[in-house]
């Protein structure tokens, strides 16, 4: 008995460990990737589903990590201001965040956001694209004292949050660009996005 309760730990552990990567595990995909398909709703409860909006044009998808982050607030404004620009390459947006539905809006109230916001709930687009990482418990309690709680502002998805990665992606469903950067503090431009689109 105790032999089969020590091999039911050990796979546990080892199923917990894979599921929650650190920040220096998640690698992010590459251009020439086929990019994960995906699904859910965006602020205004529309269904976005990738695929269908590949048919109107390639996408620009961004990750952020949260309304309470004012880098990810800077970079998400600056792509509001730019959007005719980058609708005017035929290109849509949409953003990924582990935040709830009601932070979201604290994001559009902070940058006045028109595009698609989108939570990941149970973190599957995160995962997908291979940029969510498991905060660890010293950078939990630290974010903490600065007012950030983030089993409040992600609900059950708890302290996981994107690498801010942006990718393109093509028509044809492939990632022509991806700008991956572990340094929360460094984004993608706007110009280097219209440049690749």
């Amino acid at each position: 008995m105790k032999k089969i309760i020590g091999v039911l730990l050990i796979c546990f552990l080892s199923a917990t460990s894979i599921s929650a990567q650190t920040i220096d595990e998640v690698k992010g995909l590459s251009v020439g990737t086929k990019a994960p398909d995906f699904e859910g709703k965006d602020q205004n409860g529309k269904q976005i589903k990738l695929s269908e909006q590949l048919k109107n044009g390639p996408v620009v998808l961004m990750f952020y990590r949260g309304q309470w982050c004012p880098y990810c607030n800077r970079i998400l404004k600056k792509m509001e201001d730019s959007l005719a620009m980058i609708k005017n390459k035929g290109a849509l947006v949409i953003t990924v965040s582990p935040e709830t539905e009601d932070a979201i809006k604290q994001t559009i109230a902070k940058t006045n956001a028109t595009y698609s916001l989108m939570n990941d709930a149970g973190l599957k687009i995160m995962k997908g694209y291979d940029v969510a990482y498991k905060v660890d418990d010293k950078i939990v309690e630290k974010y903490k004292g600065y007012g950030i709680d983030f089993n409040k502002s992600n609900g059950t998805n708890g302290a996981y949050l994107p690498v801010p990665a942006t990718y393109i992606i093509g028509t044809d469903g492939m990632i022509k660009y991806v700008y991956f950067n572990r340094d929360y503090k460094e984004r993608a431009s706007v110009k280097e996005i219209l440049d690749n689109l």
